[in-house]
């Protein structure tokens, strides 16, 4: 018992408050805060570029829609399609949970391509800004992990060490743990506020596909090495060397770099693309 002292014992109720059998969620509330947030800050960039903002409207209909969907179908069938697969009909049961941050990744990008054959934009254009408000809305999903106890790290002995009273599985509530979800967390914010800086700095016009890229290196680099101290979230990842979401990782870095590289290619032959002209 005196040990425990030496950690902290995490035990917040996930709920904010019911209202009969309809019960508000702290992560609902942090997930549907990214995307206010990130309407906000398009707002302010797309002003600055002169961009008309119907074409953001539009834009944060298909990124609710690419998220999502891609974020479900993303741990049915990555984590656990033998379950998914024979019933089918789970797959729509979201209040139960169970979502994917790399088929969030994926299906954001889709929808991103639908939007800018659609819409007659730059693919790069789109995505170059779009990562930035991601990067955010990662930083509150992880909170949101936080506080529903969930998607953290192996047992530790560091003195800020987590004991999750809450855990789902009663043997997992004893012994303190890595608060992986605050290491993600602080990560994807601290990479915020890099791509946010740079896009200024570059006032409004960087390098097609730099920001992109390094979201792509900074988000899943990250995301690869951290995977290393949580415990597994699906039963087989238990006898891989990696786990699945490192090996989900591993194109999307790679990807990362092509990008970079790229958008160097393109800044010393001196193209750039705008925003503006098309509507």
């Amino acid at each position: 018992m005196l040990e425990n002292l030496l950690y902290i014992t995490w035990n917040p109720d996930p709920e904010i408050f019911r209202i009969g059998s309809v019960a508000v969620r702290w992560y609902g509330v942090l997930f549907a805060l990214g995307f206010v947030f990130g309407y906000l800050i398009l707002q302010r960039m797309f002003r600055k570029e002169g961009v008309p903002l119907k074409v953001l409207d539009s834009l944060t209909t298909y990124m609710i829609i690419g998220t999502l969907v891609g974020a479900r179908l993303g741990h049915c069938l990555f984590y656990e399609p033998d379950y998914y697969l024979t019933h089918p009909l789970k797959i729509f049961a979201v209040w139960e949970g169970g979502l994917a941050s790399h088929g969030a990744g994926i299906g954001i990008i889709v929808t991103l391509i639908i939007f800018s054959i659609v819409k007659k934009r730059p693919f790069l254009w789109v995505i170059d800004r779009i990562v930035i408000i991601v990067a955010l809305a990662g930083f509150l999903i992880r909170m949101g992990n936080l506080m529903n106890s969930e998607i953290f790290g192996n047992t530790t002995t560091i003195p800020w060490g987590f004991i999750f009273v809450r855990a789902s599985n009663p043997t997992e509530a004893v012994d303190p743990r890595h608060p992986t979800q605050i290491y993600e967390a602080l990560s994807y914010l601290l990479i915020f506020f890099y791509l946010r800086w740079y896009y200024y700095r570059k006032n409004g016009t960087p390098e097609p596909g730099y920001i992109f890229g390094m979201f792509l290196i900074l988000v899943f680099g990250i995301r690869f090495f951290i995977e290393f101290i949580k415990e597994p979230q699906v039963g087989f990842e238990a006898t891989m060397t990696l786990n699945m979401g490192q090996w989900l990782s591993i194109p999307f870095v790679l990807a990362g770099i092509y990008f970079v590289i790229r958008s160097k290619q393109a800044g010393v032959t001196g193209s750039r693309y705008q925003g503006r002209g098309s509507k």
